[in-house]
């Protein structure tokens, strides 16, 4: 028995969704508001880290996207969403290594800098930093307290920009040579990346992949996936799309302004 532990918005569980998906595994769900919730002590028994999902299979937890990724591929693998080839594995591997270890962070920071800052700026700032402090995770709260305070003009905004185009040059390499980012056919490495481009989208960012076609193609076509369908846009709803509609100001102009920076 498979139960899924997690959030329609976060883009972590947005991944596991769509590879449960592509392999036809139902789970039992449980909603987080990631509110709090996330910290309660039953909840900390299954992930101590706070963060969702989890995967809990047959009783034992699976945590770390990245890794529930894998293990749902070893444990049903059919349809497979590893390549056989190794130099495609080794890919679908580095996109995942690059996501956990720089892209994630940095897709938070431009979304408490954007889309999550006005509601944290309605509320004192004692009980905004209070709710931050309770993250297991401090370095997370550093990030969150500046960008809170700052939106792109926090010393982080800079390099999270960076990183997300790193991972634009990497798909834009891969996707000149073959359909899918890691060869012939969808893989790990489109659930792994998939949230993440339509988190920019959603921030308004979509001029970042402007000058590369074959993203834009890549997305599309990912855009029209059963499986993204059934697992993001058929699970949001109103209340999911909110914090990304009507963004004030436009984040564009000033991300612009930063790149021309950075480039100069």
């Amino acid at each position: 028995m498979l139960e899924l532990y997690h959030n329609i918005n976060s883009v972590c569980a947005q991944k596991v969704r769509i590879a449960l998906a592509e392999k036809g595994q139902p789970a039992q769900e449980h909603l987080l508001t990631l509110r709090g919730d996330q910290n309660e002590p039953a909840y900390l028994k299954l992930n101590p880290n706070g963060v969702v999902p989890t995967l809990v299979h047959d009783g034992t937890p699976i945590v770390e996207s990245s890794l529930i990724l894998y293990y749902l591929d070893e444990t049903f693998p059919s349809p497979p969403l590893m390549p056989t080839d190794p130099p495609a594995r080794f890919q679908v591997r580095m996109y995942n290594k690059l996501i956990d270890e720089y892209v994630h962070n940095s897709c938070t920071i431009l979304t408490f800098a954007t889309a999550f800052r006005p509601n944290f700026l309605k509320l004192p700032r004692e009980v905004w930093l209070a709710e931050i402090n309770k993250a297991p995770l401090k370095r997370r709260t550093v990030y969150k307290r500046s960008v809170i305070e700052h939106g792109l003009d926090s010393e982080f905004v800079a390099d999270a920009l960076a990183q997300h185009q790193k991972l634009l040059s990497w798909m834009a390499h891969a996707l000149a040579r073959a359909p899918y980012l890691a060869g012939e056919s969808f893989s790990n490495a489109e659930c792994a990346v998939i949230p993440y481009i339509l988190r920019l989208e959603l921030l308004r960012l979509e001029a970042l992949w402007a000058e590369h076609p074959a993203i834009a193609d890549w997305w599309a076509r990912m855009r029209a996936r059963p499986s993204v369908k059934a697992a993001i846009f058929d699970r949001m709803t109103e209340k999911e799309w909110a914090p990304f509609k009507g963004l004030e100001p436009d984040p564009w102009p000033k991300v612009e302004e930063l790149l021309q920076r950075g480039s100069s």
